[in-house]
């Protein structure tokens, strides 16, 4: 019996034993370090031996670089938004630019000299260089105008780049252990990390904490790995130091007024037009009007409007436009070409200085989204023989919104003296809809966002010195712009009761002729005034009027009550 027993017992430890084998084989698989690696050249997307990562702070950003005979470049778009958006690319005459206060710096691309002003300059590297149609710039050639530090690695092509310095948290390797993929023993290894080696912490766990290491590999470790955690400053980068877009503002509130000069014998009534006005310090004529894509223009500038305007104690600001002649001018042409800029800059200047004018008034309008970039670049060139020669340099803009935001009113604050918003035409010719031209909401939203981005002292708000009379006839809208007087006239002989309209802070007025519906938003003294006051609220530079000669005269009372606060 004993001997049949035996066997069984045998067979069923034997069976025991397997099961233990195979179950504890699954725990200890379960529980054991992988040791698969990771491919770093997929973690970092490298996609040739030029590729090269960049790692933004903590984190692997979409943006590329290249190494391209042993100088880091990175593309010009990336250049512009991670450092300094001031690098400015002229395609056509191959040029690489930036603009400083005093002088442009200009590089011809795929060089290595600069030209400051007068001041030539050779580096040991290729400044800039075109891969297929992209502009690549050197990083050296960048931290020459901008602060950031960027460290290189090898296998594979990393940057680990720094463009601010806050406050974060380091901790030490404990015991040599295994940075991997993601926080779990199988994940894949991305590196070996030795014990007392410095990682930064990014994010802790319940047992795993998120690092990055020295040459920029960030993954997971397990705490127990980890010692000494806390906090650390870095050292910021300073090594540039920005240097000051000085401004030619005054020390008063500025009242412009814009003169409409259609010709040279317009000039002559000037005297007319300011007549009765009252604390008037600057008249704006519109004399330089653009006529070709070469930067030229017609000019209706005289001596003796300067003088006269002079002996008024006006300064006198002249407007260059690009409306007149719109239909046969392209700004593309003129504001993208690094030539023309220079020769509408030198007129511009030239002008100015031949007649003693004090400043420059720049309200070129309808600039499209593909020429913003060129049109903020003119502003910058614009501006240095303005500072070198104390021009005041002024630029209209339209009231800020998403599909103006090209026209760079943040940088038009520091490198120019004025900005100036254009605050009406909220309904406009062509209007599908009636309405004010310009709403107290509309007026103040466009100084409140303006603001923002531009120094107070530097924005003048433009008011309307007219309104639109407005005609809808079922879904046809038709409106005509007038001078308050002759939109006060308007009211009064067609007998139309007023009323004030606290939604726009304007006299309100309506009646049917037919089947045509008329409608008139006024601007009068009372409209204008709730407007100066919100323009005092915000502490701006001053007002600008469009246009002289709409006005009534109890106009220049509310202005005059503005300007004395």
């Amino acid at each position: 019996m004993k001997k049949k027993i035996i066997p069984v017992l045998i067979a069923i430890v034997l069976i025991i034993v397997v099961f233990g084998i195979a179950f504890g084989g699954k725990i200890i698989d379960r529980y054991s370090y992988s040791k698969e690696r990771a491919d770093l050249n997929e973690i970092y997307a490298i996609q040739d031996e030029t590729d090269t990562a960049i790692v933004l702070q903590d984190e692997i950003i979409e943006q590329r670089a290249k190494l391209l005979d042993g100088t880091y470049y990175v593309a010009l778009s990336t250049a512009q938004e991670l450092f300094n958006d001031r690098f400015y690319e002229d395609a056509g005459e191959g040029l690489l630019l930036y603009t400083l206060p005093e002088a442009i710096v200009r590089t011809v691309v795929g060089t290595s000299e600069v030209s400051i002003g007068e001041e030539n300059k050779s580096f040991d590297y290729i400044l800039s260089r075109y891969v297929g149609d992209t502009l690549y710039v050197a990083l050296d050639y960048v931290k020459q105008y901008s602060n950031f530090s960027y460290e290189a690695f090898t296998d594979p092509n990393r940057l680990q780049i720094y463009t601010s310095w806050d406050q974060r948290q380091i901790g030490y390797i404990k015991k040599d252990t295994k940075v991997r993929r993601l926080g779990g023993v199988k994940s894949e290894i991305l590196e070996d990390v030795k014990a007392n080696d410095k990682v930064i912490v990014l994010e802790q766990m319940e047992t795993w904490t998120k690092v990055k290491t020295a040459d920029a590999v960030i993954g997971y470790v397990e705490n127990k790995r980890l010692r000494d955690i806390a906090p650390e400053l870095p050292i910021p980068v300073n090594d540039y130091q920005e240097p000051e877009y000085t401004s030619v503002t005054r020390d008063h509130k500025i009242n412009l007024g814009w003169h409409v000069v259609a010709g040279v014998a317009g000039n002559d009534t000037l005297s007319e037009y300011v007549a009765n006005t009252r604390g008037l310090n600057v008249i704006s004529p519109t004399w330089f009007k653009l006529n070709d894509n070469e930067g030229n223009f017609i000019s209706f500038a005289t001596q003796q409007y300067v003088d006269k305007a002079h002996d008024m104690g006006l300064e006198v600001w002249a407007l260059v436009e690009n409306i007149e002649y719109k239909d046969s001018i392209d700004m593309y042409s003129i504001l993208s070409s690094t030539t023309h800029r220079k020769t509408l800059i030198d007129n511009l200047v030239n002008e100015a200085l031949q007649y003693g004018i004090d400043g420059i008034n720049v309200d070129f309008e309808q600039i499209s989204l593909d020429c913003g970039e060129h049109y903020i670049e003119f502003i910058r060139e614009l501006s240095i023989p303005c500072r070198a020669n104390g021009i005041v340099l002024s630029v209209d803009n339209y009231v800020p919104t998403g599909y103006t935001n090209h026209y760079n009113r943040k940088e038009q604050g520091i490198v120019a003296d004025y900005v100036i918003i254009m605050g009406y035409d909220e309904h406009y010719a062509g209007s599908a809809e009636a309405g004010s031209v310009a709403s107290i909401n509309f007026v103040e939203e466009g100084i409140k966002q303006t603001v923002e981005q531009v120094p107070a002292n530097k924005i003048i708000n433009a008011v309307p010195f007219y309104t639109r009379i407005w005609s809808t006839t079922g879904t046809d809208v038709s409106s005509q712009a007038v001078g308050m007087a002759m939109a006060q006239e308007y009211i009064k002989a067609h007998n139309i009761e007023t009323v004030w309209d606290e939604e726009t802070c304007q006299n309100y007025g309506e009646y049917m002729d037919g089947d045509t519906y008329n409608q008139v938003w006024l601007e009068d003294a009372q409209s204008i005034g709730v407007k100066l006051n919100v323009m005092q609220n915000y502490n701006i530079g001053g007002v600008a009027c469009w246009r002289l000669g709409y006005e009534t005269p109890d106009i220049w009372d509310v202005i005059e009550e503005y300007l004395a606060k």
